[in-house]
């Protein structure tokens, strides 16, 4: 099995029945989280019930791209005492956000940290965190295995850098906040669904997957706006959503 699956798409705070940014990737048995946001955690679970990934990899230090990272460790602290320590792949910033909340116990006791941006071999998977514009630092996930290439963005403002992070992707995750005024923001942290079809052309990739819509978006019109940039197929990160990383027809589950 290849393939990946939305745990959710919002961007800030989930909307009703959503959740923030996650997604699951399956690959041959080998399992990797990509950001656990708000409410991601549960339907993680849902997804795989043992609650027992091969690696983490957090794109930045916002709690709707990391909080539930918090749930996790509590899961494996406290539900599996005594296992070997889960690679997770972040930048600076993403445990000293969440220590807070876990004064006590040193996160590292679940939590083998390896930082991004870099390179790094995990399971089947060469990742290249690149930097990338946000508000804290940023690290854009390039995902390379037998031949497939899945990039995401993570948050990010329009940068060059984008073109690399997805260049040939078969599927290229990018945000598309659409927050109202961003574009005329002085310094740019944040895309619109029209650039992320923009960057995602300018990649050469195959498949264009939108998320991180500000809540109340319609996000029928974020892939429209998206799809009058962008050639190739483009899908919204609805949760529930699964998409087939070997070339074949997205599916999805709902």
């Amino acid at each position: 099995m290849r393939q990946i699956t939305v745990l959710g798409g919002c961007g800030a705070f989930p909307e009703p029945g959503r959740a923030c940014s996650g997604f699951a990737v399956d690959w041959d048995g080998h399992r990797l989280v990509l950001d656990l946001g708000y409410a991601t955690l549960p339907r993680l679970l849902a997804h795989w019930p043992d609650g027992a990934p091969d690696a983490v990899v957090i794109t930045h230090e916002h709690p709707d791209h990391c909080v539930d990272l918090h749930g996790l460790f509590r899961l494996r602290f406290y539900g599996s005492p005594g296992a070997p320590r889960l690679p997770l792949y972040c930048p600076p910033g993403v445990l000293d956000r969440l220590a807070g909340l876990e004064p006590d116990v040193d996160l590292r006791a679940v939590f083998d940290v390896r930082p991004l941006p870099g390179t790094h071999q995990v399971g089947p998977f060469r990742l290249t965190g690149l930097p990338l514009p946000h508000f804290v630092p940023n690290a854009g996930v390039r995902l390379e295995a037998g031949g497939t290439v899945l990039a995401y963005s993570g948050d990010t403002g329009p940068d060059p850098r984008l073109a690399d992070l997805g260049r040939d992707a078969d599927l290229f995750i990018v945000e598309a906040t659409d927050r109202p005024g961003e574009t005329d923001a002085a310094v740019r942290n944040l895309m619109t669904s029209a650039e992320a079809g923009r960057w995602a052309r300018q990649a050469g990739a195959r498949r264009l997957m939108l998320t991180h819509f500000w809540p109340g978006n319609d996000r029928a019109a974020a892939v429209a706006a998206a799809r009058a940039e962008f050639g190739g197929e483009v899908l919204a990160a609805d949760e529930g959503r699964t998409v087939a990383l070997d070339g074949r027809p997205h599916l999805d589950k709902t």
